[in-house]
């Protein structure tokens, strides 16, 4: 049986240091990506009012993007010889994502809620580009950047509702 701080042997040229601090990145970031990806589809699922349709598709597309995501980073960590630490309940214990409000279900308090989850997501991610530099691991630095610039159009698509 593996653990998640069990590691495996790799011919990939990153000290074993590195791929342990960058594995451990990783999973930080799977875990929130994770936990946002449950909570869109919940937006998804139980969002209410005028808006409805037009919003329970969007969250729909958004959770995609983020599934997309979510398979990416965990594939990343076991390249580097890691154990993606991905079950949705070990995401929930890891992340650092607020959970969604309860009793919020009005379409644009929905939008609002999503767009500050999107936001602190896009952060740690941007934060997280700059960690994978500086251990000179461009390959884990570029899926944090894929993942930050849809963070970011996601976010802007969320914020358009709240905008004018």
């Amino acid at each position: 049986m593996t653990t998640p701080g069990q590691t495996f042997t790799t011919r990939i040229d990153l000290s074993a240091d590195k791929r342990t601090t960058a594995i451990l990145l990783l999973n930080q970031n799977l875990a929130d990506t994770f936990d946002l990806m449950s909570q869109t589809k919940f937006a998804h699922w139980n969002v209410k009012g005028p808006q409805f349709i037009a919003l329970h598709k969007l969250f729909d597309e958004l959770a995609e993007v983020l599934e997309d995501h979510v398979d990416e980073l965990a594939e990343r960590v076991t390249a580097l010889g890691g154990v993606a630490t991905g079950t949705s309940r070990q995401a929930a214990a890891a992340s650092r994502v607020p959970e969604f409000p309860s009793g919020v279900h009005k379409g644009m308090d929905v939008v609002t809620a999503l767009a500050e989850r999107y936001a602190g997501v896009g952060k740690t991610t941007r934060q997280a580009i700059d960690e994978a530099d500086k251990l000179g691991d461009k390959g884990t630095a570029d899926l944090f950047t894929a993942v930050s610039r849809d963070l970011d159009q996601s976010l802007y698509f969320l914020e358009s509702h709240l905008q004018g």
